[in-house]
């Protein structure tokens, strides 16, 4: 099985996307600490790691 290897930034793009969803897991202590700035910096996170998710350009793996 010799599956084609993904590129860095698909896998730094769902870490940046998991960074996002644990930040909702905390969104209360952080809304108590940064106020609308929390949800502000969710949204920036959430949207690079989507950014960088999908400007992932390689081809998907074949089916078997």
């Amino acid at each position: 099985m010799n599956a084609p290897k993904r590129p860095p930034v698909f896998w730094i793009g769902n870490g940046i996307l998991a960074v996002a969803m644990l930040m909702l897991f905390y969104m209360g202590p952080l809304s108590d600490a940064l106020g609308i700035w929390a949800a502000v910096l969710w949204m920036v996170v959430a949207g690079v790691g989507m950014a960088l998710l999908l400007s992932d350009k390689s081809e998907p793996p074949a089916p078997d």
